[in-house]
């Protein structure tokens, strides 16, 4: 390890890229300490810990929500735009057409996905203001109608800031922005967490402690392995003539990952599992009897940590296939392997290589969205078995750590091995 961190600390490029990226995570990490005025700081933090929905939601925002501060809604709103992008992607044929005119294409929709994000991030601050208004009364905040205006446009800056500094740090390659964002938000609670967990001791727990441990070492371990399990698919090149010399012949592999996805299926689910109590609180109050009976069903649903566990499974597994397909195309892959004389032993080139691809990869991501789905509800499970819901936060939250942490590695290993190939 402290070889690797040598030579990171030897390329003046990657060095500095590095410290960009502790930069602008520590400016994230300053502006989350920044409240947006009017509110009562110190009631809405414990409002955000006697409540397990709002606890969840939290979390992702780098712990900026319970501090109402003025990037309470962290990257949530840019991720939902992108969740509605690659959706209408999908369905829509222009669209779809777009993504596939490369680089061009690309920021296109990029670019369409930022300027949604504003419209999304002022919904998501007036919903995020009236639900804690009806969760703690008026003594959390009393805004006039120009300070409620105030509050959505200063919390929506907050995040298009954080989106623009995802956007800088992804450009570092060392790991995706907005993952980082997220990962510097859980990360940040630790301190905390452990000051608490010290202070509030309890003989009688050692053992829940010491089943939690274990159950964290495990999943760790499994999320490493699953993460780096690839399939070597045979690649050979046939033999060319190029003047008197010959070349090709060679047999290469392509790598097809367990889980391409990463842990984006995870937020995407968060995402969206999140989405219907929330607006159900907002009909609580209704003055028609049956809109406020299905309000209040919807909130009892999710409660449930069973209904709530079998949702957030088929979400994420649903998710993994679906960013699947979004990030890899089988047709463009054989149509470059086509056009470079590549083919795989035994398979035709062209279309029936896309199909086997596809198969392959439909396999492979089977196993590695059951798993993905499996850690992700494995922390509902502890808690049911254990009596305790200390690790209902915290396994979604170490399964995000540990796949940010191996692509950080991944991408800074590859720009390692760039820079010794280009000295060869």
């Amino acid at each position: 390890m402290f070889e690797k961190l040598a030579q990171i600390w030897r390329v003046k490029e990657l060095r500095g890229s590095v410290f960009f990226v502790l930069a602008m995570l520590v400016v994230f990490r300053i502006a989350a300490h920044i409240p947006v005025p009017g509110v009562n700081v110190a009631a809405i933090k414990s409002l955000f810990d006697s409540n397990q929905l709002l606890q969840l939601i939290n979390i992702f925002s780098g712990s900026s929500m319970e501090k109402f501060s003025i990037v309470m809604l962290g990257v949530a709103p840019y991720i939902t735009a992108s969740i509605i992008l690659q959706l209408l992607t999908m369905v829509v044929p222009s669209l779809e057409a777009l993504s596939k005119e490369g680089e061009y294409g690309r920021n296109k929709i990029n670019s369409w996905t930022r300027w949604l994000t504003i419209p999304l991030a002022l919904m998501q601050s007036f919903g995020m203001i009236t639900l804690l208004r009806q969760s703690g009364g008026a003594s959390l905040i009393n805004f006039s109608s120009l300070q409620l205006i105030l509050a959505m446009f200063s919390i929506t800056a907050g995040t298009v800031f954080l989106m623009w500094i995802g956007e800088l740090i992804s450009e570092k390659k060392i790991g995706n922005g907005i993952s980082l964002l997220i990962f510097a938000g859980i990360v940040s609670r630790l301190p905390s967490q452990v000051t608490t967990s010290v202070s509030t001791f309890d003989a009688s727990q050692i053992v829940n402690m010491i089943i939690f441990g274990v159950i964290a070492l495990i999943t760790i371990a499994a999320v490493v392995i699953v993460t780096e399990g690839q399939r070597n698919i045979a690649v050979t090149y046939a033999r060319q003539m190029h003047g008197n010399k010959m070349t090709g012949g060679s047999t290469t592999y392509l790598p097809l990952r367990v889980n391409q996805a990463g842990v984006i299926p995870i937020i995407f689910a968060i995402s969206i599992i999140l989405f219907p109590p929330m607006i159900a609180q907002f009909f609580v109050h209704a003055k028609t009897a049956w809109i406020v009976g299905g309000a209040e069903y919807i909130i009892r649903l999710f409660q449930n940590q069973v209904f709530y566990g079998v949702i957030y499974f088929v979400l994420v597994v649903a998710f993994t296939y679906f960013y699947t397909a979004v990030i890899f195309h089988p047709d463009q892959i054989a149509e470059n392997l086509q056009k470079q004389g590549g083919f795989i032993p035994g398979i035709r080139p062209g279309k029936s290589t896309a199909e086997y691809l596809q198969k392959v990869v439909t396999r492979i991501v089977l196993a590695g969205a059951l798993f993905l789905g499996a850690i992700a509800v494995l922390p509902l499970v502890t808690a049911a078995l254990t009596g305790t819901k200390s690790l209902v936060v915290g396994g979604t939250s170490l399964l995000i750590v540990v796949s940010v942490v191996i692509e950080i590695v991944n991408q800074v290993n590859a720009q390692l091995s760039m820079r010794d190939y280009d000295k060869i």
